[in-house]
């Protein structure tokens, strides 16, 4: 064949040549590749050269993964990875640094391992959580809050508990994520967010309530509590005021913020949900910890605080698990002394109390973390009511009822004689005497009169 035909040849060779030679960089490059290049050329070449890299192709993604991936790439890897939490896609994740967060999620890996091995072996894997009742809780002095027992409950996965026992899996993998990507869920998103799990979604929130309480307890046991799973409660925590400056950060930036108390004229700084990072700067010489937000504005209104010297915390009827947690670590921490100031009735006693010092029966899994142990009880008294002679209502059927309750079943009170006494006392008045009460004297006779001279005789407060 003469030489003039083999021309065309070597003309497709070149163009081959240059169809798998890199990719020239900006718009010019490009143009004079899209004339150099026929589309049928480019096809095949794209897919020689797909068939060739195959097997090197997950070594290569590694070594991208490790630097940084062009904005192109970025946008593209955010829309095909879909975030079970927002629902689109997913934040930067944040290196987990966190020794609690590490161990939260060591918490939740260990035990998706050990139903793995479970299935893998072909045995029925189960789920344990201590039982959350008052029967199952015991209470020591010495210890003091209400501790759980040993009676367990299991979940073992079969054809009648599939559903649950996959939603269980399914709220470890949400609390996981959010854990990564910084973020979290209040219980009722978290009921929406299993909106998109097909066949396992929650028809209703207390379901959804009550499988997070069982993951809580199951976790509980390994010091892990709700709050570090990322499910944070609607409400917010019990307002403060006095002698206090709480560092917190910037949830932005992460830089440290200093909140001082004194300065939130007649408002006061609200407890967040999660109390954990929160340190505490203080001269104070007490805590005072106030049933009801009226008696809580009274006396951040009139300086109370800045008179004896202490930090006023309104607890708005039972404590928030936030307050508590926070009183908690602000006593423990700056080693000074609760004192609580509620209604004199056996709900007061036996329920708001009760919880902020030994915790409660349904909590007793997390009691240790969520009480108040040297709280000690600065009023209104059954003998309040004769000393100051308050007005009073009539103890209720259910008043009567759960005075008993708490003297026959509650391991605290039935191990405390102050307590037994004082509560006999005030069944045997039947009566019942609120905070406002001492208003009879005068509006600010609790600030001139009662909580002073309350406050020279400590040593005699309930325990």
């Amino acid at each position: 064949m003469s030489t003039r035909k083999k021309k065309p040849t070597r003309g497709k060779a070149a163009t081959k040549r240059k169809t798998t030679a890199p990719k020239p960089a900006g718009r010019t490059a490009k143009k004079a590749t899209k004339k150099k290049t026929s589309r049928k050329t480019a096809g095949k070449t794209a897919k020689k050269a797909t068939t060739k890299t195959a097997p090197d192709a997950p070594a290569r993604r590694t070594k991208k993964a490790a630097g940084a991936a062009p904005a192109a790439t970025r946008g593209k890897n955010l829309r095909k990875t879909k975030s079970a939490v927002t629902g689109g896609a997913r934040r930067k994740r944040v290196t987990v640094t966190d020794a609690t967060d590490k161990h939260t999620i060591s918490c939740i890996d260990d035990t998706a391992k050990t139903v793995y091995t479970k299935i893998i072996k072909k045995q029925y894997p189960e789920l344990k959580s201590p039982v959350r009742a008052l029967s199952n809780v015991r209470y020591d002095p010495k210890v003091g809050y209400l501790e759980i027992g040993k009676a367990v409950k299991k979940r073992t996965l079969t054809v009648n508990t599939v559903k649950a026992f996959a939603q269980t899996l399914k709220m470890m993998q949400v609390s996981k994520e959010m854990i990564a990507e910084d973020t979290f869920a209040t219980k009722r998103e978290a009921y929406y967010v299993s909106k998109n799990w097909g066949d396992a979604k929650f028809n209703e929130q207390p379901e959804s309530d009550t499988v997070m309480d069982d993951i809580e307890s199951m976790f509980a046991l390994r010091g892990v509590s709700r709050e570090q799973l990322r499910y944070y409660p609607e409400e917010h925590g019990g307002a403060v005021a006095g002698k206090l400056t709480v560092i917190d950060r910037d949830p932005v930036s992460g830089n440290r913020l200093r909140i001082d108390c004194t300065k939130f004229g007649t408002g006061a700084y609200t407890i967040p949900h999660s109390v954990e990072h929160l340190e505490f700067e203080t001269k104070a010489k007490f805590v005072l910890a106030i049933e009801t937000g009226g008696m809580f504005q009274r006396l951040q209104a009139h300086g109370f605080w800045d008179t004896a010297n202490c930090i006023i915390v309104s607890m708005s009827g039972v404590p928030t698990r936030a307050t508590r947690r926070f009183v908690r670590r602000l006593s423990e921490s700056r080693r000074i002394p609760v004192y609580a100031f509620v209604d004199c009735d056996p709900y007061g006693i036996s329920n708001i109390y009760r919880t902020l010092k030994v915790g409660s029966g349904n909590t007793a899994h997390l009691n240790r973390f969520f009480c108040v142990p040297k709280a000690r009880y600065l009023g209104v008294t059954p003998q309040d009511i004769l000393d100051y002679e308050l007005p009073t209502h009539p103890l209720l059927a259910v008043d009567v009822k759960r005075a008993k309750d708490a003297l026959k079943n509650d391991p605290f009170f039935r191990q405390s004689t102050p307590w037994k006494k004082a509560i006999e006392m005030l069944v045997k008045m039947g009566v019942r005497a609120e905070q406002q009460a001492l208003a009879k004297w005068g509006l600010n006779y609790v600030i001139d009169e009662y909580l002073p001279a309350k406050l020279k005789q400590t040593k005699a407060f309930l325990p």
